[in-house]
């Protein structure tokens, strides 16, 4: 691992080793560069941190450690009256890890409001599968009359749930997963879970930003 902008404090990755730069290393929110999808590379990252963002043009991978982190409490996920009204009457049945790679690719098409493309390619989605083979990746799935209309996917890190990406097709099916998770974690000891960086939507249902000083404390590093 060496020091590819010296001002920036942006590393290049070994391809030898898995080592990821430490909290006294990181002045930005692009941490690394470069490196593979190795399972254990992977695990290492989020255990130390940092998450896969995307890919250049070269197939480099970046790898973030944002200086605010979007985190939610399980405790505090937000059940407004119109989920409230979703989660009784809609008919949604939610399943774990029956199409991992399905979510992952629903979450790769999904239209979004300020994004022209996804991050989530045939890399990603091989390597967060063979995770899933490796009991470390889950996924959390709304259907509706046996249809796959929403879910989320993550990695689950000791008593944190680090939290990938998520779609629907149908009203509430992203945040009818996103509660059975919530649920999930307080019945397993999952304290946390990891929604990266900001945005409106998470911020609506409970997350919060905290310091990447106090995302480390809980990550125990």
């Amino acid at each position: 691992m060496k020091l590819l902008e010296p001002v920036e404090k942006i590393y290049l990755l070994d391809d030898d080793n898995f080592d990821f730069p430490t909290l006294d290393m990181m002045n930005n929110d692009l941490v690394a560069i470069g490196g593979d999808f190795h399972p254990q590379r992977l695990i290492n990252a989020y255990e130390n941190g940092l998450f896969p963002w995307f890919m250049d043009e070269h197939n480099h991978i970046h790898w973030f450690s944002p200086q605010k982190r979007m985190v939610l409490y399980p405790e505090e996920f937000r059940v407004t009256k119109s989920l409230k009204r979703t989660l009784n009457n809609k008919g949604y049945i939610v399943k774990t890890n029956e199409n991992f790679e399905e979510v992952m690719r629903n979450c790769a098409n999904i239209k979004r409001k300020h994004e022209d493309d996804t991050w989530i390619n045939e890399y990603y989605i091989q390597a967060y599968t063979n995770l899933n083979k490796l009991g470390l990746a889950y996924s959390i799935e709304t259907y509706l009359e046996d249809e796959l209309v929403g879910g989320l996917y993550g990695v689950l890190i000791d008593d944190v749930f680090c939290g990938e990406s998520m779609f629907a097709k149908q009203r509430d099916a992203s945040k009818v997963a996103f509660y059975h998770l919530c649920k999930q974690a307080k019945e397993n000891g999952i304290n946390i879970i990891d929604c990266q960086v900001h945005n409106e939507h998470l911020e609506s249902l409970g997350a919060k930003e905290i310091s990447r000083e106090e995302y480390f404390k809980i990550l125990k590093i």
